[in-house]
């Protein structure tokens, strides 16, 4: 038996498994069908001896053909159920199933639409997923590495010895295993074997799971079945409901920044501070309560989360991604995420994610370089790098690549239960020369800067939500004139439902940090945005990138002191809401915290027991919730019927006078902002119809912290032509403030002048 047994031997094949070089080993690894039987061959670093057990049989000694490399022929015309008994060199004994035994899994259709670019959750077949086979527990384990020379899988279950579990590779570059009586929780990563013999750790770009930072293994982790869902009524809900008509005021937050728990700190008797333990973080179950919480008392409609997706770096603010499908172990585990989901969902709360396509890190364990050779990020690095940012740019055009992408959007979006994915940085993406000089950018093959395959990428990816989850919400970051971002694909456009206005947002925050003495000379600035108000369905935003890196919060960027300073932002914030455009607002702001956000502390609750925050709070929830009863201020945001100026040229005065509107002139609002801190009594108002005005807010009401100058009484206007209308009326407007009128006609309406504004 021997001499037959070492007749089937090849040791050139051999010779691959021991020096780790092999990329299929169940050509020789595992049981095969014999002229003599059942040929099974192992390899077992580190082990003396190695028996074949048989139900109902002696156990079998293998024969050591080479240092730790095992074989013998079973006597067995089929190849039957067996393990293995293997002792080691330290005088364990060890049993295990042949991991080499088992089947492939991944079927051919499945590889040939992800070579496609077309398999949209990808994710079920790549990484790491627990199952059976052939009544057998265990984990598949499954990767992309198409230029490696070998990929194995290591983890405390093997001593992270690539040795003992190289993968098979399949068509495509897919290298897959299953391996026999893993569980969940067990930390693992891919060693990949390079040209040159260099060899590297890389975690699971399809981990669904990975350990808390500093640390950054992939974590065996089953999401299916994990979480019992409880938010039918609200996704039945999401389905029917339309989000173009209906009021959007998104609090954008950082999770941590958001609340955290406080580090512990010892004082000595000399008074120096020794911090014994960092300041933590809440759990995703805690964080959900104490969002939810406030964010249903203050009246938002959707928390927008910056990444949750795993990063390494605190200060990154999860904008440098390293776990594409795993959200951040810091605040606890998948089902803890999908709890929290829920649970703002049964709160009637949205729940939108920041997202980042555009870039990733250059972190050793990522996707960088992922199989020795850029795999993920374009090979020349005038397309692959971003120089400023100093991370790596995602291969578009490589069909894998977008599809890693494409189906990491659905994964969040249907396993998940999230209602919106904001894309961070389009504009990067949409030019090839963004971020750089000449000479160090690759133009199109029409000689141009438009990256087509980006723009392709991102009209796919949005084609495809639509038809998947027509109900999501995809929204840009684009800071350009790009056009049509929120255009149909079918008519050219990126097909995003909704684009930061981040003109806007320059502009207003340029001209309300103005000393109100100067405004009158940037009036301009205050009007310039309706001039393209519906060339892109938008969101305003005052987002965190306004509020850090020196550029203050939002209270500090307002003029004069504090009470002027409360006065302006009110003003602002009361701008905002009247104009056309959903909202999204940054945490701590909407109390007017005085420092910058950082991503290191929690928001300064403290600042609620100061008289003058706590009523700027109780101003924005009460001028959310305005803005959510009024149709007039939300229903017709993308149509130029929804928006009337009055009174557009008032430069000196800094005043601006406008009508939001809907199909019910009942249903019209008036807004009268004045930019500067004179009270004008008797101010005389053109208004859009003869009727009755009654004032429903005012941001000087003495309860917000203003000096009272209201209008308590209803006016009703009078036959006396001003601003272009036939009816107007007079009132007093507030200094640094905003008045906004209930309408209600007496009458059908009356011809305008036709002066032209």
């Amino acid at each position: 038996m021997e001499d037959k047994l070492f007749g089937y031997m090849q040791w050139p094949e051999i010779e691959a498994i021991i020096y780790s070089e092999h990329d299929r080993p169940k050509q020789i690894l595992g049981p095969h069908k014999v002229e003599d039987g059942v040929l099974v061959q192992a390899y077992f670093p580190g082990a003396v001896s190695c028996e074949v057990l048989v139900k109902g049989r002696e156990p079998m000694m293998m024969k050591a053909v080479d240092s730790e490399y095992f074989a013998q022929i079973l006597p067995d015309a089929d190849i039957p159920d067996y393990m293995y008994q293997v002792t080691y060199g330290d005088g364990h004994v060890v049993k295990c199933r042949d991991a080499y035994a088992f089947p492939a899994t991944i079927p051919e259709e499945d590889i040939k639409k992800f070579q496609a670019g077309i398999h949209y959750e990808i994710y079920k077949v790549l990484g790491a997923h627990p199952m059976r086979i052939r009544g057998i527990k265990g984990v598949r384990f499954a990767v992309w590495a198409p230029d490696a020379m070998r990929v194995s899988v290591v983890g405390d279950f093997n001593q992270w010895d690539g040795r003992r579990h190289p993968m098979q590779r399949r068509e495509g570059g897919i290298h897959e295993l299953f391996i026999p009586g893993l569980k969940e929780g067990e930390l693992y990563k891919y060693e990949i074997k390079l040209k040159g013999d260099t060899v590297v750790l890389k975690s699971d770009p399809y981990g669904t799971l990975m350990q808390k930072r500093p640390d950054n293994a992939s974590v065996i982790y089953n999401i299916c079945r994990k979480h019992q869902w409880q938010d039918e009524v609200w996704m039945k809900q999401r389905k029917k409901d339309s989000t173009k008509e209906k009021p959007e005021f998104i609090y954008e937050l950082h999770l941590a920044g958001f609340m955290r728990p406080d580090a512990v700190i010892e004082t000595d008797d000399e008074g120096h501070e020794t911090v014994v333990q960092e300041a933590g973080f809440y759990n995703y179950r805690e964080l959900a309560y104490k969002v939810a919480d406030y964010v249903k008392d203050m009246g938002y409609t959707h928390v927008e989360l910056m990444p949750v997706m795993e990063h390494p770096f605190d200060g990154s603010w999860g904008y440098q991604v390293t776990g594409y499908y795993a959200p951040t172990s810091r605040y606890g585990t998948p089902e803890d995420f999908m709890y929290f989901v829920d649970y703002l969902h049964q709160k009637d709360i949205g729940v939108i994610l920041d997202w980042v396509p555009a870039h990733f890190p250059r972190d050793l364990n990522g996707l960088a370089r992922f199989d020795g050779a850029p795999l993920y990020e374009h090979p020349d690095p005038r397309r692959g790098e971003h120089p400023h940012w100093g991370t790596l740019i995602f291969n578009y055009g490589r069909k894998e690549v977008s599809n890693f992408l494409i189906a990491n959007a659905m994964y969040w979006v249907e396993q998940y239960h999230v209602d919106g994915l904001r894309m961070d940085a389009v504009a990067s993406m949409l030019y090839l020369d963004y971020g750089r000089q000449d000479g160090e950018w690759l133009p199109n093959m029409y000689g141009g800067r438009e990256h087509l395959e980006a723009i392709e990428f991102l009209k796919h990816l949005n084609s495809m939500m639509k038809k998947r989850n027509p109900e999501v919400q995809m929204i840009a970051e684009e800071s350009t004139a790009w056009p049509m971002v929120t255009g149909d694909v079918e008519d050219d456009g990126l097909g995003f439902d909704l684009k930061w206005n981040m003109g806007w947002m320059n502009d207003f925050l340029g001209y309300m940090s103005l000393d109100p003495l100067f405004r009158k000379g940037a009036y301009g600035q205050l009007l310039f945005s309706m001039v393209y108000a519906y060339s892109e369905k938008f969101i305003l935003v005052l987002s965190h990138d306004e509020v850090v890196h020196g550029k203050g919060s939002m209270i500090q960027k307002m003029p004069g002191e504090n009470p002027d300073k409360f006065s302006n932002l009110r003003l602002a914030y009361g701008f905002m809401v009247c104009h056309p455009g959903k909202k999204l607002l940054f945490m701590g702001q909407d109390y007017a915290q005085f420092t910058e956000f950082n991503e290191g502390r929690s928001l300064e609750w403290f600042m609620l027991d100061f008289d003058l925050h706590k009523k700027m709070q109780d101003y924005m929830r009460e001028l959310i919730h305005l803005y959510k009863e009024y149709p007039a201020l939300y229903a017709l945001d993308d149509e130029p019927e929804g928006f009337t100026w009055i009174n557009n040229i008032s430069a000196d005065e800094s005043i601006v006078v406008f009508t939001r509107n809907t199909e019910k002139k009942d249903e019209t609002l008036m807004v009268i902002c004045n930019f500067t801190p004179v009270v004008r009594k008797n101010y005389k108002i053109g208004v859009p119809f003869r009727g009755k005005y009654k004032e429903i807010f005012n941001s000087d009401h003495e309860k917000f912290g203003g000096a009272g100058n209201v209008n308590p009484r209803l006016k009703q206007s009078k036959a006396e032509e001003c601003d272009g209308m036939d009816d107007s009326v007079k009132i007093t407007v507030p200094p640094l403030g905003i008045s906004i009128f209930k309408c209600t006609p007496l009458a059908p309406a009356r011809k305008k002048t036709g002066k032209a504004r």
